[in-house]
């Protein structure tokens, strides 16, 4: 178990990369307390060249909250997520990132935009851009998401995480880890929220825990590998906007609220670094905050919840913000009959249309497909 303690790099403002930019004042900050006066790129060497000449990546699917962990707690899911392809383009101009082309499985990738200071992965991009002060070559980015928008399943992080690996590969690889999450961690705060339980999980793999965010820091999870943990993931046709689900969040607890949803944190923890599935699922179950408050905009929620544990899953709840719903068992016939039976539930409970799906962890995050030289 890992603690990584991250700065902040300065904030893109613009899809132009030059010299004078590059040493503009920070736009974003952990806090107001956090002091950011000298940029990532400042510490590296000067401008690196293209090492490829197109590279192909990927970044996975993210379960965000799990229960009582709201912004402090998320997870990487196997086998489904986002892919991003990043060319050296002499079309482009120098310093600048073009996006050529998005789809998407979801017809709701048609409203993404192409801009890249209003899309996660053109933000991202941007961003380690600057950190390596790229002003001498354009780059042209061609996104393909298959997962849905506002579907609960971390899709913008997704987007946001393979295109600041692709971008790093692509001039040798010199940022750290670190940098990337605060790269893509920019681009979440610009478009969905300052929140890294999406973000993190997603370039890092695996259960991630957010320490602190002033300082940023993060503890990385180990799931035990010998364990089974499959994730029954139902989404149902439903637009569950993030920006409403927040609203209803209150802005004050009780006390004993507080104790109770800190204890099932904990105890979320200890079942994680157990590999005790039927612990981690009676506290992925039990928050008694967030979706109290979320459960009643989602319809079918609770007799969803009800079918998944009658069918035998050890936990239940909403994944993020929504819609789709998680739940967790250790096999995977196991999971499709939860799953069955979950979205049985959202028709004939929520009037609802759903699907199902069954996954492993993704203990990778992050990554390369493919690349061409440029030799």
């Amino acid at each position: 178990m890992a603690i990584r303690h991250y700065q902040p790099p300065f904030a893109s403002t613009s899809s132009s990369i030059s010299s004078t930019d590059l040493f503009k004042p920070p736009k974003l900050y952990l806090s107001s307390s956090v002091r950011c006066n000298i940029s990532v790129a400042s510490k590296l060497e000067p401008e690196p060249h293209p090492v490829f000449t197109s590279v192909k990546s990927f970044a996975p699917a993210t379960v965000a909250n799990l229960g009582p962990g709201f912004d402090f707690l998320g997870c990487a899911i196997d086998g489904i997520g986002d892919y991003v392809t990043l060319t050296v383009d002499p079309l482009v101009r120098p310093g600048r990132l073009s996006i050529a082309e998005i789809n998407g499985v979801d017809k709701s990738s048609k409203r993404l935009s192409r801009n890249p200071l209003w899309n996660c992965a053109g933000i991202a991009a941007i961003s380690v851009m600057k950190m390596l002060k790229i002003r001498s070559v354009g780059l042209s980015l061609s996104i393909n998401t298959c997962l849905p928008l506002r579907g609960g399943l971390g899709s913008s992080a997704a987007s946001a995480a393979a295109a600041a690996v692709a971008v790093n590969e692509i001039f040798g690889g010199k940022l750290q880890e670190s940098d990337l999450i605060l790269a893509g961690l920019e681009a979440e705060a610009k478009l969905s929220g300052y929140h890294a339980d999406n973000i993190a999980p997603a370039i890092m793999g695996g259960f991630v825990l957010i320490r602190s965010y002033d300082p940023l820091e993060l503890i990385s999870l180990k799931f035990p590998p010998e364990k089974n943990l499959f994730f029954v993931l139902v989404n149902p046709e439903f637009q569950a906007q993030t920006k409403k689900m927040r609203a209803v969040l209150p802005t004050e607890i009780t006390m004993s609220d507080h104790v109770w949803n800190c204890s099932q944190a904990a105890a979320l923890v200890a079942g994680v670094l157990q590999g005790d599935l039927v612990g981690f699922g009676k506290a992925l179950s039990s928050d008694r905050i967030v979706e109290p408050r979320r459960a009643p905009l989602l319809p079918g929620m609770e007799d969803v919840k009800k079918a998944a544990m009658e069918a035998g899953a050890y936990g239940c709840t909403i994944s993020g913000s929504g819609p789709t719903v998680v739940a967790v068992t250790d096999d995977e016939d196991k999971g499709r009959e939860i799953g069955e039976k979950m979205v049985e539930a959202f028709v004939e409970k929520g009037k609802l249309k759903a699907l199902a799906m069954v996954k492993k962890l993704d203990r990778v995050g992050a990554r390369v497909i493919s690349h061409t030289s440029s030799h």
